[in-house]
């Protein structure tokens, strides 16, 4: 399926930021030159990816799957670039993260557990004071993303690569395989 994406991805792209706004429709959605502004703006600032073509494709085509979850165009572009570029800095798959969001809190940035957890990767406040710096914002995307992808990564490393062990850490459900079969299902929809 990536090859095709990435085959189709240039007519997508001059389809999608040069076509009037009435005309261009990517899978039946109308593109209205507000999120043509932010896609350009945001492949602009994609410095996580390898090159300019990958940042389009991969922006483009995760855009479309999370439309239905962040209808803001701002709002959408900006979670999925920082959730590359924090999953690239962590090491960790961007399709996995996009699968503990979608696990964890349905890409609602504002989104609270009922035992405290904040934002898109669910950060429990606590980790706020570990670290000495109270003053975070777990709502923020930035700031989440950072800190759900470095906790992530740490229980990767601790399970020694195993990611259902990892997944089943970072949720406090070690040795149930509930949640990470959870995550993996929602990867299916952020994978190629």
């Amino acid at each position: 399926m990536w090859k095709r994406i990435r085959r189709a991805a240039p007519a997508l792209l001059i389809l999608l930021l040069a076509a009037p706004p009435a005309a261009a429709n990517v899978q039946g959605t109308a593109v209205d030159s507000n999120l043509r502004h932010w896609l350009k703006a945001a492949v602009d600032k994609a410095d996580s990816f390898e090159d300019r073509f990958d940042a389009e494709v991969w922006l483009v085509d995760m855009s479309n799957r999370i439309r239905r979850y962040v209808p803001d165009d701002a709002e959408r572009l900006h979670i999925l670039r920082a959730a590359h570029r924090e999953a690239q800095r962590a090491g960790l798959p961007p399709d996995l993260v996009l699968a503990v969001i979608h696990t964890e809190s349905l890409f609602q940035r504002f989104a609270i557990s009922v035992v405290g957890a904040q934002g898109l990767m669910q950060v429990m406040p606590f980790w706020k004071a570990e670290i000495g710096r109270p003053q975070d914002n777990l709502t923020d995307i930035d700031t989440n993303l950072r800190y759900g992808c470095t906790i992530l990564a740490y229980y990767l490393e601790v399970a020694k690569g195993d990611i259902t062990e990892a997944l089943a850490r970072y949720n406090g459900s070690y040795g149930r395989m509930k949640y990470p079969k959870k995550v993996f299902l929602a990867q299916n929809r952020y994978s190629d």
